[in-house]
């Protein structure tokens, strides 16, 4: 394999930490626009990344502020539309800003251009992705404001304020800006929604067989399947469409809303959905153990604590014993998933 040569990494370098010129910003852009395809540049931030992963006595880092500024650039570049569009990242540790890029070549893209029309170059189409154990939030050019959960991708038409649709992969939680003369509208999984201005959680997983809308306050109008004419949901009101039904209760919506404000909350779930969101929470692979563990439901806030923390405490109210292998180096250079193996006592 060729690898990439110096002066692309020099130019990439130069652009993650902000000391490059106009010249060589608008060379890495060009550079990173070919980027789903090329496996090379893909490594090099894989290999910043890694080395960020296992570094030890690190803080925390959270990339919120940072994805704030770049949409914030974003909206004021789509009312200028005389000058060239160019992301331009703020000074940062370059191992940071790999953990951003390298969901953006994987083909999501934790934020990925395409569809490029006319000759200035606007930028039409833009994806916001959440990477596996993260919680992105967002600002789109309406002024709507969200929140993506992780593995969570957000794509959207550009310029935004003239069509206000957006297409959810995953969990977002939004919070819409009114405009009676433009609707907002989410396609998510088998659903479609329409909104005028109100908050509400939706969760359209691709591995999961249902869609599920939670309306915190506002109005919402839901089209599935063979409900052409729509059904709309109340405050404090949950949907749920599987298997070509639609099921509908009242609920407290704070419970599936929590995780916005960095809270693991558990209301009496069973252990595959405690085991579902430990996965999506800390990014680990778990693995039940014994059928048998179905049986078991569990009540539980958690707020900044680690996994081992957690799994702690389900076996302090609960029979059950757990192993954790941590993740390693895989023959490809890509570090794998931790694997939780839970076990009945």
């Amino acid at each position: 394999m060729t690898l990439m040569n110096k002066r692309e990494r020099e130019i990439l370098t130069g652009y993650i930490d902000g000391t490059s010129g106009e010249a060589e910003q608008n060379e890495a852009i060009s550079i990173m626009a070919a980027g789903a395809g090329n496996r090379n540049l893909k490594r090099m931030l894989e290999e910043d990344w890694n080395v960020f992963a296992k570094g030890e006595g690190d803080p925390e880092v959270d990339l919120s502020p940072l994805l704030d500024t770049i949409h914030h650039q974003i909206r004021l570049k789509e009312y200028d539309e005389v000058r060239k569009p160019a992301i331009r990242f703020m000074a940062l540790n370059t191992r940071i800003a790999a953990a951003i890029m390298i969901p953006l070549l994987a083909g999501a893209g934790f934020l990925l251009f395409h569809d490029k029309t006319g000759n200035d170059g606007i930028l039409s189409t833009a994806s916001i992705y959440a990477p596996a154990g993260s919680r992105v939030s967002f600002l789109l050019p309406d002024g709507t404001e969200g929140m993506l959960n992780s593995g969570s991708t957000l794509a959207y038409s550009m310029p935004f304020t003239k069509n206000r649709s957006v297409a959810l992969t995953g969990e977002a939680w939004f919070e819409v800006a009114p405009d009676q003369k433009h609707p907002f509208t989410v396609n998510a999984g088998n659903l479609d929604l329409t909104v005028l201005g109100t908050a509400f959680n939706v969760s359209a997983y691709q591995e999961e067989n249902y869609t599920e809308v939670v309306l915190e306050r506002g109005k919402v109008l839901v089209r599935c399947g063979h409900y052409k004419e729509g059904v709309v949901m109340n405050p404090s009101e949950r949907l749920v469409y599987e298997n070509g039904k639609v099921t509908r209760s009242s609920t407290d919506p704070s419970r599936y809303s929590s995780w916005t404000t960095g809270k693991l909350v558990f209301r009496g779930d069973v252990m595959s959905e405690v085991a579902r969101r430990i996965e999506r929470w800390y990014n680990v692979k778990v693995e039940l153990m014994d059928k048998d563990l179905e049986k078991y439901s569990f009540r539980a806030t958690f707020e900044d604590d680690s996994l081992e923390e957690v799994l702690k405490f389900l076996g302090m109210t609960s029979p059950i014993r757990y192993e954790i292998t941590p993740r390693y180096l895989a023959e490809d250079s890509t570090y794998t998933r931790s694997i939780v193996k839970i076990y009945l006592k």
